[in-house]
């Protein structure tokens, strides 16, 4: 049974996994991402690689990078929420891991998992969102993995929907991702909470306090247990993400929308909304076949799974 690792790499941490060729997780490891210094990112990768390697016998290593990889499967171009920048990172990694390494955009690698193994099986168009600390996207058309002409396709969470709205990482404004992610999450509510500290009791409650410890997470607790604040915020975000579902549908026309990462996990709060706004905003409404919204399957490990499966059919070539 060929087993390969997927690394999955966020602006939080650095997930790794051995993976079957059915797309089982066996064993796994993770650490926290040091984002700001490329060399410690690199040694975090090949430690955790190491380690799984020492128990298994793996044929090929995954890398999927939260940022955008050239053609080569090699390099990563930019990463917004990282510190790499033209980094040779297939090369930099092979001599400290020794076998056979491909690099992968980590939306890309998620996608891909959701379309072997997951809630796109099969699908002629699947789309997928990847709601973390940004958006990612990726795109499987008739069975092939779509990267662009240069390896940058599919980044919808740097689509503008708001001219000159909030300032993003990428350097560009009112970007998708600044509307529908964990940190416009946690950035929505902490403003809430500082305007409004009754409406936020709760939320602050479970921050024990501190505006700093509102994250996202906290959020979809505070959704989850009903709380009005929390509930509210997860609407809005839903609004935004089903009104950028539906300028991704009239560019795309998908069979299915699948929606990934930790803001997912509140899912009908978030998809409620979503599918209605979706609704309200396609085009064509009424006189067209609408692509179904999913909550990804494969949750957090999609992306490593995605990144082994990649990086093993690339070994068996």
């Amino acid at each position: 049974m060929p087993l390969a690792i997927g690394v999955d790499i966020g602006g939080t941490k650095v997930a790794a996994g051995v993976v079957d060729d059915e797309g089982r997780v066996i064993d796994s490891t993770r650490r926290p991402t040091p984002g700001s210094d490329v060399a410690k990112t690199e040694a975090v990768i090949a430690e955790v690689v190491n380690e799984l390697s020492a128990r298994h016998e793996v044929s090929a290593v995954g890398i999927g990078a939260a940022g955008w990889i050239a053609n080569d499967r090699a390099t990563v171009l930019f990463s917004p929420h990282l510190a790499w920048r033209d980094e040779p990172l297939r090369d930099a990694l092979a001599e400290a891991i020794g076998v056979p390494v491909v690099v992968e955009n980590d939306a890309n690698a998620a996608a891909w998992a959701e379309y072997r193994y997951g809630a796109a099986r099969g699908a002629q168009v699947a789309v997928m969102v990847t709601m973390g600390t940004g958006i990612g996207g990726g795109l499987v058309m008739g069975g092939v993995l779509y990267r662009g002409a240069n390896g940058v396709g599919c980044e919808y969470g740097h689509m503008s929907v708001v001219p000159d709205g909030r300032r993003c990482a990428c350097g560009n404004r009112g970007c998708w991702e600044m509307y529908a992610s964990g940190r416009a999450l946690a950035r929505d509510a902490r403003e809430l909470a500082d305007v409004s500290p009754v409406g936020a009791e709760h939320l602050m409650r479970l921050a024990g306090g501190d505006l700093n410890q509102l994250t996202g997470p906290l959020v979809t607790q505070a959704a989850r247990e009903g709380d009005p604040a929390a509930v509210e915020i997860y609407t809005a975000m839903g609004r935004w993400l089903g009104r950028g579902l539906a300028n991704l549908a009239a560019v795309l026309d998908p069979t299915v929308f699948v929606i990934g990462g930790g803001v997912s996990e509140a899912g009908d709060l978030l998809l409620g909304p979503a599918r209605q706004a979706f609704g309200e905003s396609l085009t064509g409404r009424g006189f067209r076949p609408a692509a179904d919204i999913l909550l990804a399957e494969l949750g957090p490990q999609a992306g490593l799974v995605g990144a082994a499966d990649l990086a093993r059919l690339e070994a068996d070539r």
